[in-house]
């Protein structure tokens, strides 16, 4: 291990063992039990939840097996081809240039999977979970982009021992910047800020859509966003609250990228761009907004702490910050998620730098640390896209600030 990770908060706590714990103890020995398993099988009241756990271990050791038929299909352009019109397995065969008894293989696994559907006459279409990846070139990206991480763990103990030497921490040029490095134009070639930046600008339409139907803009006047990349939130934003100036900040090559795309939607007279690095510089001020939509996510709690502090001094008295992304469960909370999509950015973000996923409480705390009041969640209809948090500056001055000044 290469590089100082932040730990959970929640894993460091030290606690007695509660009643809990001991039931739970117990629910083990149980479960160990070999009589059990028969018992439960022939019992009505509990052959469900016997069946249902015993399918959700299978979909545990199968998982990889149907990440990789989604990603052939993909490959294949399967999705986009039978939105079009259905396809007979002998049609699909001669255009993708397969044999068609190994490519019914792969098309009766997607049928199993909900991607595809039987049709009439023999033909094969699109099934529920298919519609959206024929319609949002944003997952299909993201699909093919996983591969990488994938290649990075095809040895789990391995990739834990050093897990930023794979192809993930490659793909992102400022994953493993720290305050000390030389400018990042420099030193990571421009491509690589194309590919990384075409990918985020692709996939974070569910994020923007989220933001956008969950928060009201009307009272702000100027929005900074802050790793705005190519503009697709301050494109969508501009679009749908008419009134907003704006500011985008990000790296210098990110933003030479956005430049053509904001002239190109007649944004350039309400968009100022900012170059620079949060590591390094301070955020212009200017704004009573702030967003950061997947931004601390990808970085350890002291450059969070950092960013935020610099947000903090860049706003206004009465000024906001508004923080998007995907957030952990916590334990206590009572606004439930799948649980899922923590395993995965677990890993997501490991296999990229040192960044960590964080539970909405952690984030609210160190929003409340550097100074910001009234921080709270904004309730949103699709969490396991992101969750998001709302922090404001209050009006008045500290209460310590105060007594100073009188």
């Amino acid at each position: 291990m290469s590089l100082p990770l932040d730990l959970n908060a929640s894993t460091t706590q030290d606690t007695k063992p509660t009643w809990k714990d001991a039931w739970q103890a117990q629910l083990e020995r149980w479960y160990a039990h070999p009589s059990l398993y028969r018992w439960s099988l022939a019992n009505p009241l509990t052959r469900w939840l016997t069946r249902r756990r015993t399918r959700k271990l299978f979909d545990l050791m199968a998982g990889f097996v149907h990440s990789q038929v989604l990603l052939a299909c993909v490959r294949l352009d399967l999705f986009r081809q039978l939105y079009q019109a259905p396809a007979s397995l002998a049609e699909l065969a001669h255009c993708k240039n397969l044999v068609p008894s190994v490519l019914q293989r792969l098309l009766l696994s997607a049928v199993a999977l909900g991607l595809l559907e039987h049709r009439s006459h023999g033909r094969f279409g699109l099934g529920p979970l298919g519609v959206p990846l024929a319609q949002h070139e944003g997952i299909a990206q993201m699909i093919e982009h996983n591969h990488l991480l994938y290649q990075d763990m095809q040895d789990p103990l391995q990739f834990l021992s050093n897990a930023w030497s794979g192809g993930m921490a490659d793909y992102w040029p400022y994953a493993h910047d720290k305050p000390t490095a030389t400018a990042p134009e420099a030193t990571v070639e421009v491509d690589k800020f194309t590919r990384y930046s075409q990918l985020m600008a692709a996939s974070q339409g569910f994020v923007v859509q989220e933001i956008l139907s969950s928060y009201f803009f009307d009272e702000h006047r100027c929005v900074l966003d802050v790793g705005a990349g190519k503009g697709r939130f301050v494109s969508e934003l501009a679009a749908h609250a008419p009134h907003l100036q704006f500011k985008m900040f990000d790296l210098p090559p990110v933003l030479a990228l956005a430049r053509e795309g904001l002239h190109a939607k007649g944004l350039s007279d309400r968009v100022s761009l900012h170059p620079g690095s949060f590591l390094h510089d301070p955020l212009p001020q200017g704004a009573d907004l702030i967003t950061l939509v997947r931004v601390a996510h990808d970085h350890p709690d002291a450059v969070v702490l950092q960013l935020l502090q610099k947000a903090y001094d860049a706003l206004p008295l009465g000024g906001g910050i508004l923080l998007a992304e995907p957030m952990a469960q916590s334990q206590a909370s009572t606004v439930r998620s799948d649980t899922s999509v923590d395993a995965y950015f677990h890993f997501y973000l490991l296999a990229m730098g040192d960044g960590r996923l964080r539970t909405p409480d952690e984030l609210m705390a160190m929003m409340k640390a550097v100074g910001f009041s009234h921080v709270e969640r904004v309730p949103n209809d699709m969490p396991i896209h992101a969750q998001i948090l709302l922090g404001r500056k209050s009006k008045c001055l500290p209460s310590d600030l105060e007594k100073s000044v009188n």
